[in-house]
């Protein structure tokens, strides 16, 4: 395919995109297929499709990015023999370095202002918070995107005024129009995030079909931190989220020493 065949082809994957696995994944191919030639490009769709599209088809288009990030990363982490341009593009994580780049305009289109982008903010928080979790995008980067919103929806719960007139005719012709479509492509939306909410550990040979390694066999992070391995990240995220020791912390230790340590005259502590 040429540029310009590749980036209508593109442009009519991304219209006929929906909530499910199967339209996610064939565009997904698509993207990574030709990212070496026209990636670029492919981007550039993606972004207009996500600014010009209806407000359903933006949601789709950020889960379909939560897919194709995945997809890059997996890629990035698996060893390959190609030419030295593919090697390049995949060690820079194909198209997630454009999303770093992109990830404050998609989301403003995704969630515009005003009621319109109300149906897609809860949505649009969760994957945010998935790529803060598994550190796709630079944690910084998400909790300023996540501020912005959060920012916006106290703004919009102190000024919000009911339409009237024509534009509330209009929301209600969209609303019967779309809200049964919208409810079952929510449902399988939410099913595939819960599928992939925990982060799952990265193998060095996928063609391998051995068990999991052990934690203490895992390979150590580069001096750079460039390598980070899925064990450290749920460290960090279960570090950072964990409080302070403090007396109920102190209970809780006399309790367990009691069960494990009974005083004298007192029965063995029951292992049934």
């Amino acid at each position: 395919m040429d540029p310009f065949e590749v980036r209508m082809h593109a442009l009519g994957l991304l219209k006929r995109l929906n909530a499910s696995q199967q339209s996610i994944q064939k565009l997904v191919t698509f993207a990574v297929r030709n990212f070496t030639q026209c990636g670029e490009d492919i981007w550039t769709c993606i972004v207009e499709e996500c600014e010009n599209g209806s407000i359903n088809s933006r949601i789709n288009i950020l889960y379909f990015l939560d897919s194709l990030c995945e997809t890059c990363l997996l890629l990035a982490s698996r060893p390959t023999s190609s030419s030295s341009q593919v090697n390049a593009g995949i060690a820079s994580g194909l198209y997630v370095k454009y999303l770093a780049q992109d990830v404050a305009k998609i989301v403003k289109s995704v969630v515009p202002e005003g009621r319109e982008g109300l149906p897609n903010l809860i949505s649009t928080k969760q994957i945010l918070e998935s790529w803060r979790t598994k550190r796709i995008i630079d944690p910084q980067k998400v909790d300023d995107v996540l501020s912005t919103l959060n920012a916006r929806k106290a703004a919009g719960t102190t000024s919000e005024e009911a339409p009237t007139g024509s534009s509330a005719r209009q929301s209600s012709s969209l609303a019967r129009a779309e809200v049964f479509k919208r409810i079952e492509e929510d449902r399988e939306r939410h099913k595939r995030l819960r599928e992939r909410r925990w982060v799952q550990p990265i193998t060095h040979n996928p063609a391998s079909h051995h068990p999991p390694q052990l934690a203490s066999f895992l390979p150590l992070p580069d001096t750079d931190g460039a390598l980070e391995v899925s064990l450290d990240i749920e460290f960090e995220n279960d570090w950072e989220t964990t409080s302070d020791w403090n007396e109920d912390d102190d209970e809780a230790a006399r309790e367990e020493a009691e069960l494990c340590f009974p005083a004298e005259g007192e029965g063995p502590m029951d292992l049934s």
